[in-house]
């Protein structure tokens, strides 16, 4: 008959060996931290997490580590201060080459928020619609910022990060007009 080691307590002092209260504990502090998390109060729980981390058990130190990550980005986003417009586009544009699209995104959206008629903003969102997909978003973020500087549709003509636009037909519709 196969032995039952689900009533011994484990020895704490075995690498990844923890007592059962210990491991209890260790989970109430880890559900504590993430709900600090969803609060949005970064600070509080990255604290939490760094002080969980050492003595977490194993099935809990990778989700630890990526949660202090997440809140030391989060924490870094809302301390970014930008002189101009074109500052915050050109960290928007970091994110974008790096992968993080959706940091991106709301870094455009905020220029947008400040200003309205900021036509690199729309044409950085285009070119993120482009990336992911979103071809409908895509026309009309380019249309928006082709009507608030014609130079736009002289650089997206070129602009390889439009490849995958490059076969549907209102995109080139709006690349090249037909004159009357």
């Amino acid at each position: 008959m196969a032995h039952d080691h689900k009533n011994e307590p484990s020895q704490s002092g075995k690498p990844g060996g923890h007592s059962s209260a210990s491991a209890a504990a260790a989970l109430q502090h880890y559900q504590a931290a993430v709900l600090l998390v969803q609060q949005g109060k970064y600070d509080k729980a990255l604290a939490a997490f760094e002080k969980l981390l050492p003595a977490a058990p194993a099935e809990l130190k990778e989700r630890c580590k990526m949660y202090i990550i997440t809140c030391q980005r989060q924490m870094e986003k809302h301390n970014l201060t930008f002189l101009t417009p074109e500052e915050h586009y050109d960290y928007a544009v970091s994110q974008l080459n790096t992968g993080y699209y959706e940091e991106a995104r709301e870094q455009f959206n905020l220029i947008l928020t400040d200003y309205p008629k900021a036509d690199f903003a729309y044409y950085g969102l285009a070119l993120l619609d482009a990336m992911t997909g979103r071809t409908q978003d895509c026309l009309r973020n380019l249309g928006r910022a082709i009507e608030l500087n014609y130079k736009n549709r002289l650089q997206a003509r070129v602009d390889n990060d439009f490849q995958s636009m490059a076969d549907d037909p209102r995109f080139t519709e709006l690349l090249y007009p037909e004159v009357p």
